[in-house]
C-alpha cells in the first residue's frame, strides 16, 4: 500500500522539473495590415487571442477530374508598406517598399487525401508591383493621365537595390523582371519608367555573379495588342515558358496589363502543378476548356479584387480582351469602369488615402500635432528615414544584405543560419499549454469553433459550372470545348440563343461601338500618343452568327442529348430485352427469400448474446471435461 503512492510522487515530481520548449510562430509583418495595432497587446495576450489581418484577395475553386477532387487556391496579399491608391503612391519610398505590391500565391491541392502529412500540396508564387524609383504623377489638375516625373536623381540605383535585395531575400534567385511599360512614344510618358528601370538593372548585374543576374524582360505590351498580325496571350505563354524563378510584373498601375499577364504565367504554372499532382499526363492546358475557364474565372476575380482597392474600379482589359473574343457588350462596361475609375481617382481617393494611413499607424494622431486632413502631403510619413541622416550607408556595389549573396539561389530568410535563428522565438511549455503538432495548429480543438468555418465547402468557382449539360459529353476538364457547348456562354449566363436575340433586338438601337482610343483614353493601357501605331482596334471581337431572315435556326437537342422524335430499332430492343434487369429471380422484395442460417451457427450467435446480457447457458460435457483438464494441469 505504501508503493503506489510513492511511485505517483516521483512521477509528479519528475513531470514538474521537466522543461519543454515550443516555437511560437509569427506571420510576414511586410504583409500583415493590422501589426501596428497588436504591437502593445501581443506580448501580454495569449497569441491564440490575436488575429493577423491581410488586405487582399482569397478565392477557392473546385476542379473535379473524374471524380478526384483537386482545389485550386489563388491568394493575393497587399504590402502595409508604403500602400494607397492608385496616383498618390507611386514608385518606392526611401527604405525600397513599392507602391502596390502584391504577392499572389496559387495553392493546388489534391483534396482525395485529407491528411497534411500524407496530402499533396503545389505552390507558386509571383509578384506585382510599381517600378522601382523614384517617381509620381501630378494631380493637381484635372487630367485622365496626369505626366510622369523623377522625382529624385538616383544615379547609382539606390532605391532599386533596397528592393530587389528584399526580393533575394524572401524569394532568392533568380528574380525575373517582366516590364510591360511602353517603350514607343510620340511623347514621353510610359517611356520615362522604362529607360530609368532598364538602367537600374544594368547597373545592378554588373556587381552580382553571372548566374545570380536579374532577368530583365521588357515587352511593350500595349503596343503589340494593337497589331494584327501578333498574337499577346501566345507571346506571353513563351514568356511563361521560360521562367524559372519568382516573376515580378509591372506596367504603370499594376491592373489591366499586370492581371493579364500573371495569369498567363499562373496557367502555365497550374499546368506544371497538376502535372507534378500526377493529373495530367504533359503539363500544357489549353484555352477553352473547363479547367482554364475555371482558372480565369478566378483570376479575373482576383484583378476586379485588387483593382477596387487601389484603382477605384474593376478591370477595364480583361483576358478575352486580349484574345479579341469579346462581346460588342463588353465595350459599355469598359467606358463605365473608366469613369467609375477616373471619378474615385479624382474626388475620393484623398480620403481613401487618409484612412490608410490612419488604419496602417502611418499617422498617429497627437494634441502636438497638426490633423491628419490638414496635411499638404503625406510624403514625410512614408518616408522617414530621409529625415535623419544615415549613420551606415549602404554601399553602391555590394548593394544586397550581408549574408544573402552566399546561400544563392536558396531564400536567405529560409536558411538555417546563426543570424535567422534570432528571429525564431521559443517559449517555455507548461501544462495548460496545448500540443504543438500540426493538426491541432490547423483544426485547433482547444477554441470553440464552427464547421463551416473550418473547412470551406462553398467553393467561387466550382467546374461543373463550366461542363456541358449533356449526359454523352467527355467530362474531362481539359478537353478543349466550344462555347454553345459549354454551360457558360462567351456572352455571360445566359445560353448561346438567348443572347444572339438578344443581339440582333440590341443591334439597331444600340450606338456605334468606340473605337479603342476613346475607351482606353483613361485607362492604364493605352495613351493618346499612341494611334498612329499598326491597327485600330483591339477589343473588337469576332462576328457572332446571327439567326438568318428567313427564321432557319440549328435544330436543337433535347436534354440529355435524346430525341424523343427518334424511337429506338429493333435491333436495340431486343438487346434490351436480352440484358436481365436484376440478378434475383424475381424483381420484388417479397418475392426473395432471406438467407439461410445453419443450426450451429444459430446457437454460436444467440450464446453469445446472452452471455453479453450477463446469462450464462448450461455448461455441456465438453465444458465441464475442459475445466477439468484445467484445473489437473494448473493446480495438480
Amino acid at each position: 500500500h505504501t508503493i503506489k503512492p510513492l511511485k505517483k510522487m516521483i512521477q509528479s515530481s519528475f513531470f514538474l522539473s521537466t522543461v519543454v520548449y515550443g516555437l511560437y510562430n509569427e506571420p510576414y509583418y511586410k504583409y500583415v495590415w493590422n501589426g501596428k495595432l497588436l504591437e502593445r497587446v501581443k506580448d501580454i495576450v495569449h497569441h491564440d487571442w490575436l488575429m493577423y489581418i491581410i488586405h487582399g484577395f482569397c478565392g477557392q475553386s473546385k476542379l473535379l477530374i473524374y471524380g478526384r477532387p483537386v482545389h485550386i487556391t489563388l491568394i493575393a496579399r497587399r504590402s502595409s508598406k508604403f500602400a494607397g491608391t492608385r496616383f498618390l503612391k507611386r514608385g518606392a519610398n526611401c527604405e525600397g517598399d513599392v507602391a502596390n505590391e502584391v504577392e499572389t500565391e496559387q495553392v493546388v491541392h489534391d483534396a482525395s487525401v485529407m491528411s497534411f502529412t500524407a496530402g499533396s500540396y503545389s505552390s507558386y508564387v509571383q509578384v506585382r508591383g510599381s517600378v522601382p524609383l523614384y517617381w509620381s504623377q501630378d494631380i493637381s489638375t484635372m487630367m485622365p493621365k496626369p505626366p510622369i516625373r523623377l522625382d529624385q536623381a538616383d544615379p547609382y540605383a539606390y532605391v532599386a537595390g533596397l528592393h530587389f535585395d528584399q526580393m533575394l531575400q524572401r524569394f532568392g534567385s533568380p528574380i525575373i523582371i517582366l516590364n510591360l511599360v511602353k517603350k514607343r512614344e510620340k511623347r514621353k510618358h510610359e517611356k520615362i519608367l522604362s529607360e530609368e528601370l532598364y538602367r537600374a538593372v544594368v547597373n545592378l548585374n554588373q556587381f552580382l555573379p553571372p548566374s545570380h543576374c536579374i532577368d530583365y524582360i521588357a515587352w511593350d505590351m500595349a503596343r503589340y495588342t494593337k497589331s494584327k498580325l501578333c498574337n499577346v496571350l501566345d507571346r506571353l505563354s513563351m514568356i511563361a515558358e521560360n521562367v524559372t524563378g519568382v516573376l515580378r510584373t509591372n506596367c504603370v498601375d499594376c491592373l489591366d496589363r499586370t492581371n493579364t499577364a500573371q495569369f498567363m504565367v499562373g496557367k502555365c504554372a497550374l499546368a506544371y502543378q497538376l502535372y507534378a499532382l500526377g493529373m495530367i499526363d504533359k503539363p500544357k492546358l489549353q484555352f477553352d476548356t473547363d479547367c482554364v475557364r475555371l482558372f480565369e474565372e478566378l483570376y479575373e476575380d482576383h484583378g476586379d479584387t485588387l483593382s477596387l482597392q487601389y484603382g477605384g474600379s474593376q478591370l477595364v482589359h480583361r483576358v478575352k480582351t486580349y484574345r479579341k473574343i469579346a462581346p460588342w457588350t463588353q465595350h459599355s462596361k469598359d467606358i463605365m469602369q473608366t469613369l467609375s475609375r477616373y471619378y474615385s481617382n479624382a474626388f475620393s481617393d484623398a480620403d481613401r488615402q487618409d484612412a490608410i494611413n490612419l488604419f496602417l499607424q502611418v499617422y498617429q494622431p497627437s494634441e502636438a500635432k497638426p490633423h491628419l486632413w490638414e496635411l499638404p502631403t503625406d510624403l514625410y510619413l512614408h518616408q522617414t528615414s530621409t529625415m535623419a541622416i544615415p549613420q551606415d550607408r549602404r554601399s553602391y556595389t555590394l548593394w544586397w544584405s550581408e549574408g544573402v549573396l552566399s546561400y544563392l539561389p536558396v531564400p536567405y530568410d529560409e536558411v538555417p543560419c546563426e543570424e535567422n535563428m534570432k528571429k525564431v522565438k521559443v517559449k517555455r511549455m507548461n501544462q495548460l499549454d496545448e500540443s504543438i503538432d500540426i493538426y491541432t495548429e490547423f483544426f485547433k480543438p482547444y477554441e470553440l469553433t464552427s464547421f463551416d468555418d473550418t473547412f470551406c465547402i462553398a467553393m467561387t468557382n466550382s467546374a461543373r459550372e463550366f461542363m456541358p449539360k449533356t449526359v454523352g459529353a467527355d467530362p474531362n476538364p481539359f478537353t478543349v470545348r466550344k462555347p454553345e457547348e459549354t454551360g457558360k456562354s462567351v456572352l455571360g449566363s445566359k445560353s448561346s440563343k438567348e443572347e444572339t436575340v438578344l443581339q440582333r433586338k440590341t443591334a439597331a438601337s444600340a450606338p456605334p461601338p468606340p473605337s479603342e482610343e476613346a475607351i482606353s483614353s483613361t485607362s492604364e493601357d493605352d495613351s493618346e500618343e499612341d494611334r498612329e501605331d499598326e491597327g485600330t482596334v483591339s477589343q473588337r471581337s469576332t462576328p457572332i452568327k446571327l439567326l438568318t431572315e428567313s427564321g432557319e435556326s440549328s435544330r436543337t437537342q433535347e436534354p440529355y442529348g435524346l430525341n424523343l422524335a427518334e424511337f429506338p430499332s429493333e435491333d436495340d430492343l431486343l438487346i434490351y430485352q436480352r440484358e436481365p434487369v436484376s440478378r434475383f429471380p424475381e424483381d420484388s422484395i417479397y418475392g426473395v427469400l432471406p438467407p439461410q442460417v445453419d443450426k450451429n451457427s444459430r446457437e454460436v450467435f444467440e450464446s453469445h448474446v446472452m452471455t453479453g446480457q450477463g446469462q450464462v447457458r448450461a455448461l455441456c460435457r465438453e465444458d465441464m471435461l475442459m475445466y477439468r483438464e484445467y484445473i489437473k494441469n494448473r493446480y495438480m
